[in-house]
């Protein structure tokens, strides 16, 4: 991959965006996506969600895409770049547990002892 790391770490709302564009989705779809997939932790308001779309647009990690002329909504995918950008933050993340379960191990191992 050659994305620069200086695009992450990504904010919740980001990411969640992101992973919801891995199918084509319509801004009320992402909403609801969100909100299922954090069991109603994280919830997008519309400002806050078109505020990133076009963000995310400009970065050219997602793109527009039109299924058909008659509907007025606007649908978005993610892209390869926007793809990169969330596997990075993923291992990142994974980091962050590891890291974290290994000294919490630790202590309480030696705590036993």
């Amino acid at each position: 991959m050659g994305t620069n790391k200086d695009h992450i770490p990504l904010t919740e709302a980001i990411y969640y965006i992101l992973l919801a564009l891995h199918q084509p989705m319509h801004g009320y779809g992402i909403i609801q996506f969100v909100k299922e997939i954090s069991q109603g932790r994280v919830e997008l308001g519309p400002g806050t969600l078109y505020g990133a779309i076009k963000s995310l647009l400009e970065k050219g990690w997602i793109k527009p895409i039109n299924l058909s002329k008659e509907s007025r909504r606007k649908e978005y995918e993610i892209t390869e770049t926007g793809r990169e950008i969330v596997e990075l933050e993923l291992s990142r993340l994974t980091e962050l547990v590891t890291n974290g379960n290994k000294m919490i191990k630790e202590k309480r191992d030696d705590s036993e002892n």
